[in-house]
């Protein structure tokens, strides 16, 4: 029944996708485009199961590390006067969907945290405790380059710098926003303000939505800054407007359908308190996750077809991406210009970072370009661009170079197709000859 009505709602979403590529093209048509391709995205990626996956997986690790980040975030803010009071009003406004548990559960983790004492944990505890705080942001990190296609991780010493910068200023952003926004509507002349029409309406209006801005502004933080590749900022927005949507359509919901109903008390008795911030907790991370994938597919549309499946490049596209590749590096290289990282190489050829990347393994893995030790990595020729032969690159991609593999002998042999292969083969050496990587560079220039 809810396959059934999931295909209706994607069949739905796919027709009016393709009225609308079909009408006359206004600025009106492709923001109502665009919405109902990222609203669809977004249907399609928790039907596929990836995400949720994920989703349970953070809500695990957020069990064992939420104390501790609050007791690290807890003695940060405390450097700057501020205390525990200050906190539960933040934690009181994240799980209101939970109505009454909500608070139950912000007196019993406010009482954790004050339980947590650095003499009684002593050096081994501590260390324990920020591992456990890395171990949660390191779990994001890869879920979010898992989704943005990304193979490799930030190196361990820019790992431990900036997750000591979320962990040192992210609460201290955080409550200031908080706490200027507060201080703000209960100022005396804002408050003289307010009672002229119509500026206290409109003061009003601003004090409602500014929760829901600086949600917005949180996930779009996360999108910008968390994965190990440069997003634009117009894509972590779109990421983090939509997330704060869903943010407070799924609270609204959440209290609305658990919290009217006396259920779960009644089926898991003590335990519902758990259960009900489980799931709340997994419809955050899913939210975040969601997000995430929104911003990845606004920033790479290309990698989307009309029927919003993912585009994988074919044989005849990653022999053009590793042409392309082996040119700009070596155009840069004997030009004496900066080299090329993934994200400028996948921006100037057009293609999201995971199929140059990988094609960019496979180079590197035959010693055609070196990866320098920067963070990000530079791209270079791993020797002179006049004993590159052409050939070479191409049999990089075909991995002709690494002899004929168990299947190929396996497969069944018929003379005439053999024959045809190797014609094939023939006539592409014959093609290439004794051209080289140079001969591309010095012809384009």
């Amino acid at each position: 029944m809810i396959s059934g009505a999931s295909e209706k709602i994607n069949g739905f979403l796919i027709r009016k996708i393709r009225e609308i590529d079909a009408a006359p093209r206004s600025w009106l048509h492709t923001v109502a485009r665009e919405f109902l391709r990222l609203l669809y995205v977004a249907a399609r990626e928790v039907e596929d199961g990836h995400l949720t996956l994920r989703a349970m997986s953070l809500v695990y690790t957020t069990l064992l590390s939420i104390v501790p980040l609050f007791a690290i975030s807890l003695s940060v803010l405390k450097a700057f006067g501020v205390h525990h009071e200050f906190i539960e009003p933040f934690l009181l406004n994240f799980l209101s969907p939970l109505g009454s548990k909500g608070e139950e559960i912000t007196a019993r983790i406010i009482g954790f945290v004050e339980n947590i004492k650095a003499g009684v944990l002593g050096s081994f505890g501590l260390v324990m405790l920020i591992y456990t705080v890395f171990s949660v942001i390191h779990k994001v990190e890869n879920a979010f380059n898992t989704i943005w296609r990304i193979h490799k991780s930030r190196s361990l010493v820019r790992r431990f710098s900036n997750y000591m910068s979320v962990m040192l200023i992210g609460p201290v952003l955080l409550f200031s926003a908080v706490g200027l926004t507060a201080t703000f509507m209960s100022h005396t002349m804002v408050q003289r303000i307010i009672s002229f029409e119509p500026l206290g309406t409109i003061l009003r209006i601003a004090g409602t939505i500014t929760p829901f801005i600086i949600v917005c502004i949180a996930f779009t933080f996360f999108y910008l800054f968390i994965p190990n590749i440069k997003v634009r900022v117009t894509s972590a927005l779109t990421g983090g407007i939509l997330a704060g949507l869903l943010w407070e359509a799924t609270g609204w919901a959440f209290a609305f359908f658990f919290m009217k109903s006396g259920q779960y008390a009644a089926i898991y008795s003590g335990f519902a308190i758990l259960i009900l911030f489980m799931i709340w907790l997994y419809l955050n991370w899913l939210i975040l996750l969601l997000g995430a994938q929104v911003s990845f597919y606004h920033q790479n549309p290309n990698f989307l077809s009309a029927d919003n499946e993912a585009v994988q490049p074919g044989n005849r596209l990653r022999e053009r991406i590793a042409f392309l590749i082996m040119y700009f590096i070596g155009s840069h290289y004997y030009n004496n210009k900066p080299p090329w990282t993934l994200h400028s190489l996948s921006g100037r050829i057009g293609l999201p970072s995971e199929p140059v990347d990988d094609v960019l393994v496979l180079l590197k893995k035959n010693s055609l370009v070196l990866e320098t030790a920067d963070d990000p990595p530079a791209y270079l020729p791993a020797k002179d661009i006049e004993t590159i032969p052409l050939q070479e690159i191409l049999d990089a991609v075909r991995g002709a170079d690494s002899g004929t593999s168990p299947l190929e002998i396996q497969a069944a042999s018929v003379a005439e197709v053999d024959r045809v292969i190797k014609s094939l083969d023939d006539a592409i050496s014959g093609q290439l000859g004794r051209k080289t990587l140079k001969d591309i560079v010095l012809s384009v220039e």
